[in-house]
């Protein structure tokens, strides 16, 4: 007869030592916003060049201040949420935690691993980043995404985890 007992103790996940991501990664995810807002003022002063909003003319101005308004608190939240993200390698399993509103802890088992991947972004590659991805069996998509380490670091993690999947 089969007898599942059920469990008094859990393990104490707040216990975890979490390792931060690099340091230089807030100057990628800087760089990444001030692409794509210089990308959006382009357009806005294009748009005011060439009269494209005639009716709302007078009020141009607000658009610029909405921006700037905007673009300070992209930044803001980008660097609060910077320092929530941080990441836990231990014996049999990895993870993640990030987030500022929504707080988010992904904890993924080595037995659940298929494939780990190394990757480098543009700006990444520049500063010696890499995300490390980790997929796991049933699920077309990444289920954990590791960004801003050093790829030295990214490429050990990588390695480890391989060593402990192939035991």
């Amino acid at each position: 007869m089969f007898i599942n007992n059920p469990i008094s103790v859990f393990p104490d996940i707040t216990e975890i030592l979490f390792n931060s991501i690099h340091k230089n990664y807030l100057k990628v995810i800087l760089l990444n916003v001030l692409l794509i807002f210089t990308a959006i003022l382009i357009g806005l002063f294009t748009a005011d060049y060439f009269n494209l909003f005639e009716e709302i003319k007078s009020y141009v101005y607000l658009f610029y201040i909405v921006f700037s308004f905007v673009f300070i608190l992209v930044n803001l939240f980008m660097y609060i949420g910077f320092k929530k993200r941080k990441y836990a390698v231990r014996e049999k399993d990895i993870s993640y935690k990030s987030g500022v509103f929504i707080r988010k802890l992904t904890t993924v088992p080595f037995s659940r691993i298929q494939h780990i991947e190394v990757d480098e972004g543009l700006f990444s590659r520049f500063f010696k980043l890499a995300s490390l991805s980790v997929f796991t069996a049933g699920d077309s998509s990444d289920d954990l995404v590791i960004k801003g380490i050093a790829k030295e670091t990214a490429l050990e993690i990588k390695e480890f985890i391989s060593s402990k999947i192939n035991e």
